[in-house]
């Protein structure tokens, strides 16, 4: 952990945060965490509480981590690194070939709940971005010594979700209190239990990567359309992954709109297929590995919409050993960590001079 990084974590207070206050309404923070808005009836799933609890895969990041960590923040907010998993094996090998039945992220994004979880910001960490990795544990009593300079989602194909997690926590300084995964199958059979997702396209978007063709105007999305979109990148914007993550964050507003009115809990069929899909395609930190854990944590979400979500991308620029790829700018970084940290909103200042949230990519989708 950089010097940086030390002295950042010294200036917060090593306390466990506080318990965030439990809301009424059924709103979620991000797509990935959709398995929570099936679970917002806590006691009322009992019924097939055994059922789900057995679907939940889990990673105990504290044991697999240590010490060697930022402390908690004792300021009533909390972080979560959400990723987008890819083992291109099985179902989703659909998707491309597979590349040794290695697992790849090429989605990852920092939500921040700020105190009394009525707003959050998040922010997307572009996977092609350049910067030093940890040495990470790769297997029993094996290390990955790390690198110099390293691709980011490479963290998570080397050393799984522990190493992706103490990659973001080296280069922010900030602990991550929770983990989510979902992988792309998954991913597809949420969107098609919830019954679709409904947006609007304001130019045709035809992608041969990703295998979307959809003519401008509105639709509603299947779960495969919806995956095709998410990981839509060369026929949009600058055909980059920045773009991509523009991509992503109008999707993921599109959807937070849309779940209040999808009537789950009218229909306990339809309620159960989605609880079913969404504790099936997700993996998560061990505290969050049980229903009953992934029901308090989704009622802290309840207060949160589309409009009191603010959605940046990491401040970027040009990698001048690579124009292909990206490198953080110190000083937009800077404000971004220490604002989180802070628990305070990110300045407009800290993506000024940022190559990210340029593209055009994010007003295709409404």
């Amino acid at each position: 952990m950089s010097e940086e990084t030390k002295g950042r974590g010294r200036r917060a207070v090593t306390r466990r945060r506080r318990k965030p206050p439990q809301r009424r309404r059924a709103l979620t923070v991000a797509a990935w965490t959709a398995a929570g808005v099936v679970l917002l009836g806590g006691g009322g799933l009992g019924w097939f509480y055994f059922k789900l609890n057995g679907n939940l895969k889990t990673v105990d990041i504290d044991q697999a981590l240590g010490k060697d960590r930022p402390p908690n923040v004792d300021n009533g907010s909390m972080d979560i690194l959400v990723l987008g998993s890819d083992s291109r094996d099985g179902a989703n090998s659909e998707y491309g070939a597979d590349d040794g039945g290695s697992a790849r992220s090429d989605t990852a994004m920092i939500v921040h709940l700020y105190d009394g979880h009525k707003q959050a910001s998040v922010v997307s960490i572009p996977r092609d971005t350049m910067l030093p990795r940890p040495a990470c544990a790769v297997g029993k009593g094996k290390t990955d010594p790390g690198s110099k300079r390293a691709q980011f989602n490479e963290a998570f194909t080397i050393g799984g979700a522990a190493c992706a997690v103490k990659t973001v926590e080296t280069m922010s300084g900030i602990r991550m209190d929770h983990y989510i995964e979902v992988d792309f199958t998954g991913f597809k059979k949420i969107i098609d239990n919830l019954g679709g997702v409904e947006l609007t396209t304001t130019k045709p978007i035809k992608d041969h990567g990703s295998h979307l063709d959809l003519p401008a105007g509105s639709h509603k999305l299947n779960g495969e359309q919806s995956l095709g979109l998410v990981r839509t990148r060369k026929s949009v914007g600058d055909g980059g992954d920045l773009g991509r993550i523009q991509l992503q964050q109008a999707f993921i507003k599109a959807l937070i709109k849309q779940v209040k009115g999808v009537g789950v809990f009218d229909s306990p069929k339809k309620l159960y297929g989605l609880a079913d899909s969404a504790t099936k395609a997700i993996t998560t930190d061990k505290a969050l590995g049980d229903v009953k854990a992934l029901a308090g944590f989704a009622q802290g979400l309840q207060g949160i919409g589309a409009e009191n979500m603010h959605m940046i991308t990491l401040p970027v620029g040009q990698d001048p050993l690579d124009k292909d790829r990206v490198v953080a700018l110190p000083k937009g970084s800077k404000m971004v960590w220490d604002a989180l940290l802070a628990d305070q909103p990110i300045p407009a200042a800290a993506t000024e001079n940022s190559t990210g949230d340029k593209s055009a990519a994010g007003s295709i989708v409404q």
